[in-house]
């Protein structure tokens, strides 16, 4: 759950806004063809998931995928997707925790689950507590509900040069773990894009690999379609200043596109800024579509195929 200080003192006009700031944005018009939300963070929304599976099924979003940051939330990740039969789960380090626990530091913000951040101060650091959580991670991705590995990668945004060895050989023995179990690859790839491209030749990629929130240009895009990578688009997509992910969109074919959320963030346009939650995909899979010029039913149909296909359900 994302928690939203309340503003203290001020006009009700002040007031008012903000209340509109932390409300949750209308239900679109439905999809006539249901889809999935391929990545979201169910753990850090609020409300039950119940509730969120529920709502996003009214709006034609019928299955989603649970992502793991951590332990903590791969092992929440792999609870829920047993729990419930519209949900499948991928289990990983982000990119931001290998240094996190080599380094033994806390997290400091970022796409961590609220849920695992009071013990680091105190967990021991070092690359063998960094392989032994690895090691968990890999015996979590052998579940039958865990149809993923990831989010893993490199982010160059959040974490500085002390922390990028530590990215790299997570990166690497979560690609391992992705093969050994024939499982998904789910990539975040944030202002890293020719390393993680050369991770992925140097290792050799799994069968399947997506780009989760994909935020490569056109030119990146054509060399994911030539190595047959998917690319999932999220609400970003609709953002004023996001051509370049427009033009990308643009040129991926559509039997490598997925949708996203990446909920509670990237909420799309007209509610950028609002919390973000699976039955929000409408709004950014119709922008998407505009892109693409196609009818929105046909590009539903293909993001669906394309998700079950992925993720083997």
């Amino acid at each position: 759950m994302v928690k939203t200080a309340s503003t203290p003192g001020g006009s009700g006009k002040a007031s008012g806004a903000q209340k509109e700031k932390d409300a949750p944005p209308p239900p679109p018009e439905p999809l006539r063809v249901p889809v999935a939300d391929s990545h979201t963070h169910l753990d850090m929304q609020s409300g039950t998931v119940e509730e969120a599976l529920a709502k996003a099924a009214s709006v034609g979003v019928t299955t989603v995928v649970q992502v793991g940051c951590d332990l903590a939330g791969s092992r929440w990740a792999a609870e829920t997707a047993a729990a419930h039969e519209s949900v499948w789960a991928t289990v990983a380090l982000h990119p931001n925790e290998a240094p996190r626990i080599v380094l033994g530091t806390p997290p400091s913000g970022g796409q961590a689950p609220q849920t695992a951040r009071d013990g680091w101060a105190r967990q021991p650091g070092g690359d063998a507590a960094l392989d032994v959580a690895l090691d968990q991670i890999a015996t979590l991705a052998a579940l039958p509900q865990v149809r993923g590995v990831g989010e893993t990668g490199l982010d160059y945004f959040r974490t500085g040069p002390e922390g990028m060895a530590a990215q790299e050989r997570s990166f690497r023995r979560h690609i391992a773990i992705a093969k050994e179990h024939g499982k998904a690859l789910v990539i975040h790839d944030r202002e890293a894009h020719d390393d993680v491209l050369r991770v992925l030749a140097e290792e050799g990629a799994p069968d399947t690999v997506v780009f989760h929130c994909y935020s490569g240009d056109a030119a990146m895009a054509k060399i994911c379609a030539e190595r047959g990578y998917y690319m999932s688009f999220a609400g970003n997509v609709t953002f004023k200043n996001a051509q370049p992910l427009r033009d990308a969109l643009a040129v991926a074919p559509l039997d490598l596109v997925l949708v996203e959320t990446d909920a509670p963030f990237l909420t799309p346009v007209p509610y950028r800024g609002r919390p973000n939650a699976p039955y929000l995909i409408p709004l950014t899979l119709r922008a998407m579509a505009e892109v693409k010029g196609v009818p929105e039913d046909t590009l539903a149909t293909a993001v669906a195929a394309n998700t079950a296909r992925v993720f083997g359900y």
